[in-house]
This record gives structure tokens, sequence and C-alpha cells, in this order.
């Protein structure tokens, strides 16, 4: 039997997508292989790199104007 580390990632790539579909139906099984060979890819691509920019929603000039200190620090109550 041919192990994970032996397949080329477009095979290894299709496998997952057909083990996780079978565990989104309803296999109580599917879902951990589906996760093994995932991993494996995740193993081979490495950590994806997230850019944090894309992910404020907020417009240009809100995220790039100053915001103004909750605390007046220096005033004394």
């Amino acid at each position: 039997m041919t192990t994970q580390q032996e397949l080329p990632d477009e095979v290894l790539s299709t496998m997952a997508t057909e083990w996780r579909r079978k565990a989104l139906a309803g296999d109580i099984h599917a879902r951990g292989i589906a996760h093994e060979l995932e991993r494996e890819l995740r193993r081979r691509a490495g950590a994806p790199f997230t850019n944090y920019d894309t992910l404020d929603l907020r417009p240009l000039e809100a995220r790039t104007m100053r915001r103004r200190r909750w605390w007046p620090f220096g005033r004394v109550r």
C-alpha cells in the first residue's frame, strides 16, 4: 500500500477533498482520514502566510487615522 508521503500533491489533494466530502455527508470515520490527508498537505506546503491587513474591513481613512487616547494621561482627577 502507498503511504501518504509517497503520493503526489495533486492525488493527495483530491483524496482529501473526497474524504472531506464523505465526512460532511455523515460518514463517521471519514473525518479522521480527511484530517490526516489535509495535515500532510499542510506539512508539505508549510504554514500559509496570513496578511492581517486584509482582515480589517474598515475604510482606509479609519485605519490610517490616529486614534485619541481613551484616558487623558497626565490629568489628575
